[in-house]
């Protein structure tokens, strides 16, 4: 991964845990097929230092054995997924502590410093000029497919090219971190003990990921992201089991490798999570001055064009209803803290999921951005 990217992967996924309204943000596909056994551990009042066995074992104890916790972990998962124990106490025991993992997970944890959001930085730094000529040469080069999936899941060609494009840029910056370290490291060693649920998440996400590897499906020595995303979409392993697609139909999914299946899988999965074929992104309205009182800070939309007209919301001069005004709505903000300021937007359906990619207003909101730069005859 390349350290421009990385800066702005760091950027990006501290907004994403902060730029939402809601306290959840995590990576694409976090339900699982089943859920194992939560931390033991009950939260501290605080957030705890980092660990700093770096370069250790993830997950055994001084005796060489898997660590009680882990232990449990795996006995659990073999007996519900139906996987030989030994293989999976194997795979455990391979993965090393990644202390950088757990600094870029919780930067809050690691710098002792508040996360500011900033909607203007944010949406400087993925929709730039390079990314959006790499987007066009990747729709140009890509047509086919991208056709193909704009009509089986009525999501059009430039999200999808949008997302791998913020995603990974197209490809090109995939992660570099052990997928298997990532995940043990977070589901054993979550860096804010405030946050139980994401230990628990990446828990799911870590027995998913060793399934999906038991069954051949994925390789142990898979590389993505810190958080465990894979591929040129970025899906975590659990995505990967509900959503992915064999878009070029060789027998395998192959996310880092297969345009065809990334692309696919980005299709399946937004319309899995409520696009709606032909609504835009954004309804083309003119809010009133002040419109926080209807900003719910939620990821489904809970106002109507009725309620909003009201409030003061009209048509933006030559707009026309495309048949959002009968759907449900929702009002976004987008708040730049360092200068207190915020921009609004009249989000529909399909933005919201948008944030079922990435639970963040900042995420969804540039990748909207981002195709609208991509369109071209």
């Amino acid at each position: 991964m390349f350290i421009s990217w990385r800066l702005l992967q760091i950027g990006a996924f501290s907004a994403m845990l902060a730029a939402c309204s809601t306290p959840a943000a995590e990576r694409p596909g976090t339900g699982s097929s089943s859920q194992l056994p939560k931390p033991s551990t009950p939260a501290a009042s605080g957030t705890a230092a980092l660990p700093t066995h770096t370069g250790e074992s993830a997950v055994l104890a001084p005796d060489g054995r898997l660590r009680p916790e882990v232990q449990a972990f795996a006995n659990e998962l073999a007996a519900t997924r139906g996987l030989q124990p030994a293989a999976v106490n194997s795979l455990l025991a391979s993965a090393t502590y990644n202390e950088r993992v757990a600094k870029l997970i919780a930067p809050q944890v690691a710098t002792g410093r508040k996360i500011v959001r900033s909607w203007t930085v944010y949406r400087a730094r993925v929709v730039e000029p390079v990314r959006i000529r790499w987007g066009i040469d990747f729709r140009d080069a890509n047509r086919d497919v991208l056709n193909r999936a704009a009509q089986r899941y009525g999501v059009p060609d430039t999200i999808i090219a949008a997302i791998i494009g913020v995603e990974t840029n197209y490809g090109r910056n995939m992660g570099s971190f052990r997928v298997m370290d990532s995940l043990t490291t977070l589901a054993f060693d979550y860096p804010d003990t405030t946050r139980p649920e994401r230990e628990t998440m990446f828990r799911n996400q870590l027995a998913d990921f060793i399934e999906l590897t038991l069954q051949g499906k994925l390789d142990a020595e898979t590389e993505g992201s810190f958080a465990g995303a894979i591929g040129m979409s970025q899906f975590m392993p659990g995505s990967i089991k509900l959503y992915a697609v064999d878009g070029d139909q060789d027998g395998h999914i192959d996310l880092a490798h297969s345009i065809e299946d990334a692309v696919m899988s980005v299709g399946n999965f937004l319309s899995e999570h409520g696009w709606q074929r032909g609504l835009p992104v954004f309804a083309p309205v003119t809010l009133p001055a002040n419109p926080a009182a209807l900003v719910d800070g939620g990821l489904v939309p809970k106002q109507d064009w009725t309620r909003i007209e009201a409030a003061g919301g009209r048509l933006m001069p030559g707009a026309r209803d495309t048949g959002w005004m009968a759907r449900p709505l929702g009002v976004i903000d987008l708040p730049d803290e360092a200068r207190g300021t915020a921009q609004y937007r009249t989000a529909t359906e399909n933005f919201f999921a948008l944030t079922q990619y990435n639970r963040s207003y900042f995420y969804a909101a540039s990748v909207a951005d981002l195709a609208s730069a991509l369109e071209q005859p």
